[in-house]
């Protein structure tokens, strides 16, 4: 683990105890993508760990069982850790994709991010009224995404009960966009 990154939000109940830190060891920083300045937090060395991602599922699962009716992805690596958590809940799995990627109704929402803008959509039936969603994603930087895939959610009528993520880069103090919904992030930097 670098030592910019450190464990967050632990719960002890069940918790992995070194789950942070071998996590922590798996990601890489890639300085100057996408642009000149930004230090991306590239989180693909750990899909290439099958034990470790299934313990990063597993610790995400022990918390969310029978409080979660449907999973977010939100694109694009919240694609893959979201359908296996989905998965392994029983539960659905919906796609929140980039703007003119979904080929049916949706709702929109446009937001800034930390090197830009951007907007999200999600189909205007993927999630009823009423039902409990967990979104997954694989960092929290500034929480215009999140944030706006939760705005997404409620538009549908459903309750965003949690987002999950892998990395929370804290010094953006993207958490404060998620007011009113939980947040936990197995590592911050």
């Amino acid at each position: 683990m670098t030592a910019a990154l450190r464990p967050a939000d632990h719960t002890p109940d069940g918790a992995d105890p070194d789950l942070a830190q071998d996590v922590g060891a798996r990601l890489r920083a890639i300085p100057d993508f996408p642009e000149p300045g930004v230090v991306f937090k590239d989180f693909t060395p750990l899909l290439l760990d099958p034990p470790l991602r299934d313990r990063v599922v597993a610790d995400v699962v022990r918390r969310r069982r029978g409080t979660v009716d449907v999973v977010i992805g939100v694109e694009a690596r919240g694609f893959i850790l979201g359908a296996i958590i989905a998965h392994e809940l029983g539960v659905g799995f919906v796609p929140v994709r980039k703007e003119g990627k979904l080929p049916a109704a949706t709702h929109a929402v446009s937001y800034t991010l930390e090197y830009g803008s951007a907007t999200i959509e999600l189909h205007t039936d993927a999630v009823r009224p009423g039902e409990r969603v967990l979104v997954v994603d694989d960092v929290l930087a500034t929480g215009g995404t999140a944030a706006a895939t939760v705005d997404l959610v409620r538009q549908c009528g459903g309750e965003a009960v949690a987002v999950e993520v892998v990395l929370e880069l804290g010094f953006l103090n993207g958490r404060s966009k998620l007011t009113g919904t939980p947040v936990h992030a197995l590592l911050t930097d």
